[in-house]
C-alpha cells in the first residue's frame, strides 16, 4: 500500500500499485431500502425480505448499482492523494462486471490496482483503477470495475 499523500512525480509513476483493502462496510436492509427509494427500483428481491426468502438467493440482495455506487467511498480510504490536488472527478467506467450478489447484512470492502495514470494539459491526470469489491467470507468478488477518475492539481 502507498501513503495517502504522495508527490506529483510519485503519483505519475503509480501505475501498477496495489491498494487496500479498505475498511469493511455493512450492507444492511436500511441501506438497500434507501437506495431503492433514491433510484425508484423497488423490485421485491431488494426490498421484500419475506418474498425474497423464497427465491434461490434466500434473502434480499443489494442492487448491483448500489454495490457500484459505494466504490468511491471505499476508494477514498485507499487511493493515494497527490500533493496539490484541487479536486477529483468521477469520469466514468470502462468496464463493470457484477460477479456475485451481495446478500443483506453482508460486509464488503475494496481492493484496487492503479492501471494507468495519464498526464493531461492544465495539471490534470486521467487515472484508470481496477477495483474489486470483496464480500466477507466469499471467494468470488461482488464487483470488478475499471473506474476512471480525473484529478486536477494546482499549477506549480
Amino acid at each position: 500500500m502507498i501513503e495517502s499523500n504522495i508527490s506529483i512525480e510519485d503519483f505519475k509513476n503509480s501505475a501498477g500499485t496495489e491498494l487496500g483493502p479498505s475498511d469493511w462496510l455493512l450492507i444492511d436492509q436500511e441501506r438497500i431500502n434507501r437506495f431503492a427509494d433514491a433510484t425508484n427500483d423497488h423490485q421485491f428481491i431488494h426490498v421484500n425480505p419475506e418474498k425474497a426468502a423464497a427465491t434461490p438467493f434466500g434473502s434480499t440482495i443489494a442492487h448491483g448499482f448500489l454495490s457500484l455506487s459505494i466504490l468511491p467511498h471505499l476508494l477514498e480510504q485507499i487511493m493515494p492523494i497527490p500533493d496539490g490536488i484541487v479536486m477529483g472527478i468521477n469520469y466514468g467506467t470502462d468496464k463493470v462486471r457484477f460477479s456475485l450478489p451481495v446478500h443483506v447484512n453482508s460486509r464488503v470492502r475494496a481492493r484496487a490496482k492503479i492501471e494507468k495514470v495519464n498526464a493531461k494539459s492544465g495539471g490534470q491526470f486521467m487515472v484508470k483503477t481496477r477495483v474489486t469489491l470483496e464480500i466477507e467470507n466469499r471467494r468470488r468478488p461482488a464487483v470488478i470495475a475499471d473506474i476512471l477518475s480525473l484529478y486536477v492539481v494546482e499549477a506549480p
